[in-house]
């Protein structure tokens, strides 16, 4: 993992296409712009983990056979492109 420290008003390329910006940081909370193409999903964590569960899972009652370690990508519908 990288970390880096930024300050208000910095921000952090990734790639040629995204950018994260640090819009304020208070009370212990950082508020990020974030500027991505259109077709890039981006999703808080606990979202991302609850999604990939629930496609497990569905995944598991179909008989199909995805399981947690592979790898998959969830669009911006919330739906999965699987490998």
């Amino acid at each position: 993992m990288l970390v880096l420290n930024r300050k208000n008003n910095e921000e952090i390329r990734i790639g040629g296409d995204i950018i994260i910006k640090i819009i304020s940081v208070s009370d212990g909370n950082v508020k990020l712009g974030i500027e991505a193409p259109a077709e890039t999903a981006i999703l808080r964590g606990e979202l991302y983990n609850n999604v990939k569960e629930n496609i497990i899972l569905a995944s598991k009652e179909s008989g199909q056979s995805l399981t947690a370690s592979k790898s998959f990508t969830i669009n911006k519908l919330g739906k999965s492109n699987n490998e």
